[in-house]
């Protein structure tokens, strides 16, 4: 069982962390007592230092299980699982420090036994959770330790499941079985493919399914009462994923009312604190980085006169929070008498109606004619956004956030837009960072309303880190 199993690798992890912080302890104590010869604040021998320690690493497991770094939705993403471990080893040099102040003894030799204590943690901590995953990894392609499932449904949500748990040395997932449609089954999809429920459930036990994941729920409540008596008779997983996400997404809360369980739905996060938090983090990003960003928006309108003459910035009227028109600043990418005019209206002057259809699909096209050459450097690195620091500053903006859309595209989002028009716009965001350039769009408004509905401190980090690639390696989405 799967489950078993992630008790197992985080009992496996309580291990491996408990030796790795006394090593970083040990070691720490080694290179200032024993390869410095400054004086040290007191001496502390080297048997008293260990046995100290000892008594503290329980407390220091408990903190980072506090902080879900045994938890599989911390170990397995990893940006999310070392900004954890950098949280909980500072905290754990804090403790140590606190133990020394509380029983009025001495644990550090020197106050550079701590500070390598706290590097020396925090990058094997990080070192051996990349092996043990390298491990589990590798005993996924193998099939051990892996989810057998069974996929139940009818809808596109079953199809995009069984694609992403395709990878089962990443995912952990073998999808086994699919019960429904054969227009569900992916192509050149290796599963066995049920028509019928009911014939799949016949099945769990000689499929060795130890898993049930049910995209959509049956106009019968007996059928779906039969797919979760299947699944708690044979003790096995049972998970549901709507195919309507937004009714599910965002923040959520469960309670009874009137004897019945309720669950509250909060579309997005970025209401209240949530809102003030990011702002918060907002201009202090744009605050601390000014001088670098600074000189490279003083460099790139120095780069704009020379190779691409005319007007340095576009002025882009967007929709901003609440459906409010806002002034987006950006640096020229087009042809100056293209800037501001309807694309769709350009394209078929030029003849190019393959351009006009391409737009109308997607909203925008892989080779515009009305881009500068400097102008496809820009875009391609994302520079020509860099202006939009400016909006971030007003208050306009923020650095994360859904795509800034023109006014005459509001009727596309049709129902689905109220949610995106309650946040601000960003300047980077989780569609332009996916890799997906080729999303119709209707997937990238699918990938923004995923993040206004489950944004995070640690959402924004991870995409923030992406963008940097972006910029830097030219990857993600266009």
């Amino acid at each position: 069982m799967r489950r078993r199993n992630s008790k197992l690798y985080s009992l496996v992890l309580i291990l491996i962390d408990t030796l790795v912080l006394i090593s970083a302890f040990t070691i720490a104590y080694v290179a200032r007592v024993q390869f410095d010869s400054r004086p040290l604040i007191e001496n502390v021998y080297a048997y008293d230092y260990v046995l100290s320690f000892l008594v503290l690493v329980p407390f220091w497991i408990l903190i980072f299980a506090a902080i879900g770094l045994y938890q599989p939705s911390t170990y397995n993403r990893r940006l999310v699982e070392w900004s954890k471990i950098a949280i909980g080893v500072f905290i754990g040099v804090l403790l140590v420090i606190g133990w020394e102040y509380v029983t009025n003894g001495t644990i550090f030799p020197a106050r550079l036994v701590a500070v390598y204590a706290l590097v020396g943690a925090f990058l094997l901590i990080v070192l051996e959770r990349e092996v043990l995953r390298s491990i589990r990894s590798l005993l996924f392609r193998f099939g051990k330790g892996t989810k057998r499932v069974l996929l139940i449904g009818s809808s596109g949500v079953t199809s995009d499941v069984a694609r992403s748990l395709a990878n089962t040395a990443k995912s952990g997932y073998e999808v086994v079985a699919i019960a429904g449609p054969k227009k569900t089954l992916p192509s050149r999809f290796n599963a066995h493919h049920y028509s019928r429920m009911e014939e799949a459930l016949k099945n769990v036990e000689v499929d060795g399914i130890t898993a049930i994941i049910q995209t959509d729920l049956f106009e019968n409540p007996e059928r779906n009462q039969k797919v979760l008596s299947v699944a708690q008779s044979n003790h096995i997983d049972y998970s549901f994923i709507p195919s309507e996400a937004e009714f599910y997404s965002g923040k959520n809360t469960v309670d009874v009312f009137l004897g019945y369980p309720m669950i509250t739905v909060y579309q997005t996060p970025l209401v209240g604190w949530g809102a003030i938090v990011k702002r918060i983090i907002d201009l202090f990003g744009v605050i601390v980085t000014a001088p670098l960003w600074l000189a490279i928006l003083l460099l790139f309108v120095i780069l704009q006169k020379i190779f691409n003459p005319g007007k340095v910035l576009f002025i882009s009227k967007r929709v901003g929070q609440y459906g409010k028109t806002i002034n987006v600043y950006k640096f020229r990418s087009m042809i100056e008498k293209y800037c501001g005019q309807d694309a769709i209206s350009i394209f078929r002057n030029m003849g190019r109606e393959d351009l006009a259809k391409e737009y109308i699909e997607h909203r925008k096209v892989t080779k515009d004619p009305r881009i500068t050459r400097f102008g496809n450097f820009l875009r391609a690195t994302s520079l020509d956004e860099l202006p939009q620091l400016l909006n971030v500053l007003k208050g306009e903006m923020s650095i994360i956030g859904p795509r800034p859309i023109l006014p005459d595209e509001k009727d596309f989002y049709r129902n689905r837009g109220a949610l995106l028009f309650s946040v601000k716009p960003g300047i980077t965001g989780l569609w332009q960072v996916s890799g997906r350039s080729n999303l119709p769009f209707e997937g990238r408004v699918d990938l923004e309303l995923y993040y206004a509905q489950n944004w995070s401190f640690w959402l924004d980090l991870r995409i923030l880190f992406k963008t940097v690639a972006v910029v830097l390696f030219g990857r993600g989405a266009r």
